[in-house]
């Protein structure tokens, strides 16, 4: 995804697939499960069980990707105007995501109230439309999106000032909330799967990590293939123990999920700095086309569930083989693919257009902090 704002970085794109194929991945079980096939006991088998872990890589990398365009900015002391930059944010995501609410509000029509009209600020949250049904069930995590995007000028501006103790910080007020809303919650499961409670820690921690590529660049370059092994076994070891102790969908209440996503935004962004760290050269072929994956991913993930299950209802089991593990991968592709074409389509249908529209949102304001300048220079 090309910006107006920061040099084209193809492994933010590379990072974008790997993110949504995971949440495909997920999905893709749950509905395969579900017409009768084979389940994934073992947690080995967990980067698919538990492949919602898809949606802390996209929180982390979104903290991620905003700190680097603010330390840009910085660096050529520029500043994030706060209009336009929620103005470029909403040219990203209200065109789909619009579309795909007034899908799920024609699919409720029958129960739908005008007061519901206010799901749209709060997709995450209570029986919202899009939470009612499978074929729009993805676009809860729009309105974290949202939330950040509200404060983030004023968290990069504070962390420019501050440096990252600011961020630790605020790291450490949300461990507080989460310790605190447990003993009141009787489903915290849920609620630290899909509420700022439970989720902005992992933009705070993507923050971090551009900070800290930012100021050590040569020493992660130096050491980003083993830091790549070490993450990449970090989310596979973490996925497996969640699995075993507090898969999602379990037990409704369950202390494993208090540490859960800073666990796991911590180890998400230890990959994200290894990979777009390593001097590692992708196949000219492959890497176009994991870039096409990133680009259109927005799409991919606000629309697969809603063909998954369509193909579930229409098609259903496949076995044309008589080899389960043969048929699965059959299926999967099929799936897969026609999944790719449609976000293809939805991309340069609906999300294009409107991204052509956006414009570059620094502002020509001199940092006001002395500690902000020093940090640029490092």
């Amino acid at each position: 995804m090309r910006s107006p704002n920061l040099p084209y970085d193809p492994r933010l794109d590379q990072l974008r697939w790997l993110a949504a194929t995971l949440v495909f991945l997920f999905h893709f079980q749950l509905e395969y499960r579900g017409l009768g096939g084979p389940v994934l006991a073992s947690p080995w088998a967990a980067l698919v069980t538990e492949g919602h872990t898809g949606v802390g890589l996209f929180f982390t990398l979104s903290g991620f990707l905003f700190m680097r365009i603010a330390l840009v900015q910085a660096q050529q002391r520029r500043q994030i105007g706060y209009r336009a930059f929620l103005r470029n944010r909403m040219l990203r995501i209200l065109p789909l995501y619009l579309t795909v609410f007034l899908v799920a509000t024609s699919i409720g029509r029958d129960h739908f109230a005008p007061q519901d009209l206010l799901y749209l600020f709060a997709s995450n949250l209570g029986h919202a439309p899009t939470s009612d049904t499978v074929v729009t069930g993805a676009a809860w995590t729009i309105s974290l999106e949202v939330t950040f995007y509200l404060v983030f000028p004023f968290l990069a501006r504070f962390a420019l000032e501050r440096g990252p103790r600011y961020l630790w910080q605020l790291l450490a007020l949300m461990a507080f909330f989460k310790l605190a809303a447990y003993t009141v919650n009787d489903n915290s499961t849920l609620m630290y799967f899909c509420t700022f409670v439970g989720r902005f820690d992992q933009f705070l921690v993507g923050m971090l990590a551009a900070m800290m590529l930012h100021r050590h660049p040569m020493p992660l370059q130096r050491n980003a293939p083993w830091l790549l092994a070490l993450a990449a076994a970090w989310i596979v070891c973490q996925l497996a123990a969640m699995h075993q102790l507090a898969p999602f969908g379990g037990a409704p209440k369950s202390a494993f999920w208090i540490g859960w996503s800073m666990a796991e935004s911590a180890a998400w962004a230890l990959f994200i700095l290894a990979w777009t760290s390593v001097k590692l050269r992708l196949p000219g072929s492959l890497e176009r086309l994991l870039c096409h994956g990133g680009k259109v991913s927005f799409s991919f993930y606000l629309l697969h569930m809603g063909l998954l299950h369509l193909l579930a209802q229409r098609i259903g089991l496949m076995r044309l083989s008589g080899l389960e593990w043969l048929d699965a991968a059959i299926m999967f592709a099929a799936c897969y693919g026609a999944a790719w074409a449609l976000a293809t389509l939805a991309y340069h249908s609906i999300e294009a257009p409107f991204l052509r529209m956006r414009r570059p949102y620094g502002q020509d304001i001199p940092l006001r902090s002395s500690t902000a300048a020093e940090s640029t220079r490092q």
